[in-house]
């Protein structure tokens, strides 16, 4: 460099000149114009093209400081694209490394708390237009009722006819198959993988107060093989009109009465389906440590055979229910976006079943189909299973829904 300057000096170039950096860390290269207008002195003016040192290192690469930041950006995207699914395995890991906490949410009843949360956040975000794509809908709307209460019930004669010991682990899921939907999972997974939530909630509503009438008559058939079955009608069917139905319509007459704060729900949905993501994961927090005793004085071969069992259950529940849309859809011709909105409530909402009003109903059989632990652990599996997988399909159709839009905006 220094002979270059003497170089460039000697042949006394009127315009540039180079000067070796101030320092040797600061990686910048500085150009010297002398201008000699009219004879005046020359003026020297420095042009200095400088990067940030702390995003260089001394050979040009990419400093430890960038890459860490460059790291934590992409750990906290993942951690908002994927954030039902880690909200639900962290509930699952605390539950399984320190119950007493979950014990004592469950003692205070915070499970009920987060599934009346839901539904006021549902009410909150339920807009009228929604509504109206719902009623739309009413044909898929009323296969999905249909396929709740009258046909999905029917799998429970394939699940009686596996042999598992103890066998309260199969009547156990075989009595989770005979009810209806999930009173909170479906409806915020809907939410989340923007579906007609409107549609889902009806769904949700109807099938839960409904299945109170069909749930004694399929556990008798499928389950008790034509045996009467007491069921607890009266209080089952006010405490579903408690923990839904009012939490619903409170939700939505708050979100009519402040315009305000229905713009501000509209402008934050993306917070308030994480606040429905945390209501959720504490169901399985909270029921993996009343289990957690249970689950570990079952073999585990057994266990995870009962959980492989669950698992089939769901995927035979999708896997049933998307092909009698698809077949549905294709008859009523409907290809618009209400449909696919209205196609996506159905799907989730009609393949899960609800393990609240399971665990009522096992606590009022009083051990005529044996322990009720052992009855109850399955579909606690099963149940988290359920939102995990339906989790993950959320995930993949809101990926794929980014990439068709990006790829929408680059055409245009």
């Amino acid at each position: 460099m220094a002979k270059l300057t003497s170089i460039l000096a000697s042949t006394q170039n009127p315009f540039f000149g180079f000067r070796e950096p101030p320092s040797p860390g600061s990686h910048s290269v500085v150009l010297r114009r002398y201008l000699k207008p009219c004879g005046r002195q020359s003026i020297p003016r420095f042009i200095r093209a400088c990067q940030s040192s702390d995003k260089l290192s001394g050979d040009g690469s990419i400093s430890a400081s960038a890459k860490r930041l460059h790291f934590g950006k992409d750990l906290l995207n993942f951690a908002s694209d994927n954030f039902l699914p880690l909200a639900l395995v962290s509930g699952v890991g605390l539950g399984f490394a320190n119950p007493t906490l979950g014990c004592l949410a469950d003692k205070y009843s915070l499970s009920k708390i987060s599934t009346c949360g839901i539904f006021i956040i549902s009410g909150l975000t339920l807009r009228t237009e929604a509504i109206g794509a719902a009623a739309k809908g009413w044909r898929l709307g009323v296969f999905g009722l249909v396929s709740i209460l009258l046909l999905t019930p029917s799998f429970s004669r394939l699940i009686m006819l596996v042999q598992l010991q103890p066998r309260e682990l199969v009547t156990g899921l075989g009595i989770f198959c005979c009810m209806p939907t999930t009173l909170s999972s479906g409806v915020a997974l809907t939410h989340l993988a923007g579906g007609n939530s409107a549609l889902a909630l009806a769904m949700t509503v109807a099938s839960n107060l409904l299945g109170i009438l069909t749930i004694p008559f399929w556990v008798s058939r499928y389950i008790a093989g034509g045996v009467g079955v007491s069921f607890p009608t009266d209080q089952l069917f006010r405490s579903l009109i408690v923990t839904l139905l009012v939490p619903l319509i409170i939700g939505k007459v708050i979100r009519e009465s402040f315009k305000g704060l229905a713009n501000f729900v509209d402008n934050n949905r993306k917070l308030f389906s994480k606040l429905n993501a945390i209501c959720l994961s504490l169901v399985p927090w909270i029921q993996v440590s009343r289990s957690r005793s249970l689950v570990l004085s079952v073999e585990p071969k057994v266990f995870l055979a009962a959980v492989g069992i669950g698992i089939l259950l769901h995927l035979s529940l999708l896997v049933f229910n998307a092909l009698s849309i698809r077949i549905l859809s294709s008859l009523s011709g409907d290809g618009s976006k209400n449909s696919k909105e209205n196609t996506t409530a159905v799907l989730l909402v009609a393949s899960q079943k609800t393990l609240p009003v399971m665990v009522a109903v096992v606590e009022q059989l009083r051990g005529a189909f044996g322990e009720s632990g052992l009855l109850v652990l399955p579909c606690v599996a099963a149940h988290l299973n359920q939102i995990m997988i339906d989790s993950i399909l959320v995930n993949l159709w809101r990926r794929m829904s980014k990439a068709s839009s990006s790829t929408n905006v680059k055409t245009s």
